[in-house]
């Protein structure tokens, strides 16, 4: 997107914001927004012969399976504790999924048979996390996993045989590697290794050489291998080495040197690369401005892709999956008021056949439109975000809910986001910005969020809810914080730091104490303390820090009422974060509403479970900011 002025964004907002009298949207049930989709997923197997797909059974997401040519679809998996979340095909007659326990995040690998024949648990071990490393897609039965079996803290590499279920070790991680690469044959040749601060890449030109160290970086600067170059002798990566904004390139492993830049943006980090494995081209490498764009390499899919958007216009479009001749197609349609459609698209024929729409009782017509918004911080930081209206209301004096992400080393997005529209329809603004710290702007922007939790990362929030206070579209009495995890945190910073701003709010699985957040991080994230302690603080050197910006411990400075959610398994933000200033806040007599789900972890992912916060979080809303009162 070029660069166009604030103010010239913020009038065509405006103007495109004024009501109709007979244009108010209905109130959309509740559970409309949350429930699970009617059917999603879709992948088609590597002969095309067949589809699998997502669909609830008992408000359990389950894997179904149809042929390709039409015909009645079969329940192939009996799940009824979690949602499967997705699954991948393996060879026509293997269907591998992942699921954990109440929301441990340590995931067992499944496999079932696309003929329904069985489900069987691949990595039955008790507190074991597995991924997936390598599908080896050309072979028919084996693929590499990483476990943390041996030692909690690291993940080994082993090839699994998916009938017999035979588990070998072939890569032993001696304690420092981070993440394992293999090259087009299936062969791990790469490694990336961490002592927590600084980050090395490590190759070896056949699995019985011997590593070897290629380059060594900080972890501010890194080479993230993406694949292997179709000869198997150089590395396309993301990189920021010398360099603000990352971008793609070549790297040859043999002398440690970047031999060329495939692409790079002038204005965000280009982010992934991808390629065509049956013709063998890089395709396309994709960036977000303030929506995922795309630069092609090969006019084959520039080709598709232009005749996908003429059949499909007005929608961003997927090519979620494709069989391995490459001529059939799995498309998805998505936008800022739609979850969109799949569609079947046959590359010969040129038919496109719609398959299901994901949400059928959400009309885009009745949602509203997240629009890209920038303002300036009180350093002078230009701080990018979204803001979505509720449709038909004038943008004067509403009732706010401002919307940080978590991470916080990640970013808002423009998309359709259910909790978005769920708030606009209720009649509220909802302001989503991504402050210093977040990722996608470049290595400047994010290492501006070092040691800032609470302070200039909090102030680009603070700042943003000043902007649409002076700019006339928010009731400065009528503001509330909610977001999750990190998100949750700036919830409890914004009311502890800034107590007359915010008229409410609901922290959802955040951080309340830095101190015993830092003791409690699951055991794979040990390795990169070090890491944590330069980005975020160490509590034995930085006591002073810490105790300024630990929500828990100047609970006594809140005013504004405030609603907690937290799952009772959550493995990354403890359920003691929640405990502790709940505690600390009835003790000082402050109106907070506490929830806690037994089977849940980081966020809550079963139906009810959803139901019952969303539920919550409306009335609570309601109370505190009554959206229909003067709006």
């Amino acid at each position: 997107m070029k660069n166009i002025s604030v103010s010239f964004l913020f009038l065509m907002f405006i103007l495109s914001s004024a009501p109709a009298e007979d244009s108010l949207p209905q109130i959309i049930p509740l559970r409309d927004f949350f429930r699970n989709p009617e059917t999603t997923g879709y992948e088609l197997s590597p002969s095309g012969a067949l589809i699998g797909f997502l669909k609830p059974v008992d408000s359990r997401m389950n894997i179904f399976v149809r042929p390709k040519s039409g015909g009645e679809a079969k329940q192939i998996t009996q799940v009824k504790d979690r949602d499967i979340p997705g699954f991948s095909w393996k060879g026509d007659k293997y269907l591998l999924y992942v699921k954990d326990n109440g929301g441990d995040e340590n995931f067992h690998l499944y496999v079932t048979q696309s003929d329904g024949a069985g489900t069987r648990d691949l990595t039955p071990f008790e507190g074991v996390r597995a991924e997936i490393i390598d599908d080896l897609e050309d072979h028919p039965t084996d693929l590499i996993v990483g476990l943390n079996k041996r030692n909690k803290e690291v993940f080994d590499a082993y090839r699994l045989n998916v009938e017999t279920g035979d588990l070998k070790l072939i890569a032993e991680n001696p304690g420092n590697i981070a993440s394992w690469t293999t090259d087009h044959d299936g062969n791990i040749r790469v490694a990336t290794t961490t002592d927590g601060v600084n980050t090395s890449l490590l190759y070896r030109k056949t699995e019985h050489d011997d590593w070897r160290t290629v380059i060594t970086t900080n972890f501010k600067e890194s080479f993230s291998p993406q694949f292997f170059t179709f000869d198997n002798k150089a590395l396309y990566g993301v990189s920021n080495i010398g360099r603000d904004k990352s971008a793609i390139v070549e790297f040859d492993p043999e002398t440690g040197k970047e031999t060329s830049v495939l692409f790079e943006h002038p204005e965000v980090d280009v982010s992934g690369l991808h390629y065509s494995r049956k013709r063998k081209v890089i395709t396309t490498a994709t960036y977000t401005t303030w929506k995922e764009e795309r630069k092609f390499f090969d006019p084959k899919s520039e080709s598709l892709d232009g005749s996908l958007k003429t059949k499909l216009p007005g929608y961003d479009v997927y090519v979620v999956s494709s069989n391995r001749e490459e001529d059939t197609f799995i498309v998805r349609t998505i936008t800022d008021r739609s979850l969109g459609a799949f569609y079947l698209y046959d590359l010969k024929s040129g038919d496109l056949t719609k398959l299901a729409e994901r949400n059928p009782w959400l009309k885009e017509d009745q949602l509203a439109a997240m629009k890209p918004i920038e303002y300036t911080s009180r350093d002078g930081l230009t701080i990018h975000g979204y803001l979505t209206l509720p449709k038909g209301k004038t943008a004067q004096n509403l009732p706010v809910v401002v919307n940080p992400h978590g991470g916080p080393w990640a970013r808002d997005e423009w998309g359709f986001n259910p909790e978005v529209q769920f708030l606009a329809n209720r009649g509220f603004a909802i302001m989503q910005m991504n402050f210093r710290g977040s990722t996608g702007y470049g290595r400047k922007f994010w290492e501006a969020g070092f040691r800032q939790w609470g302070q200039s990362m909090q102030d680009d929030i603070t700042d943003g809810v000043k902007w649409l206070i002076e700019q006339g579209i928010a009731d400065p009495k009528r503001v509330a914080i909610y977001g999750g995890s990190y998100g949750g945190y700036a919830v409890l910073e914004g009311l502890t730091k800034t107590p007359d701003l915010y008229a409410a709010g609901v922290d959802y699985v955040g951080v309340s104490n830095l101190f015993t957040f830092m003791k409690t991080v699951p055991p794979y994230w040990k390795p990169f303390l070090d890491m944590m302690y330069e980005m975020v603080g160490n509590p034995e050197k930085d006591k002073t820090l810490f105790e300024a910006n630990s929500p828990a411990l100047n609970a006594d400075r809140i005013k504004a009422p405030l609603f907690v959610a937290q799952g009772a398994k959550d493995p990354r933000v403890n359920i003691n974060e929640s405990n502790q200033i709940v505690e600390a806040l009835r003790e000082h007599g402050i109106d907070v509403e506490y929830m806690v789900k037994e089977n849940e972890g980081h966020g809550f992912h079963n139906e009810e479970n959803r139901f019952s916060f969303y539920e919550a979080m409306e009335k609570f809303l309601a109370k505190y900011l009554a959206p229909t009162a003067s709006s």
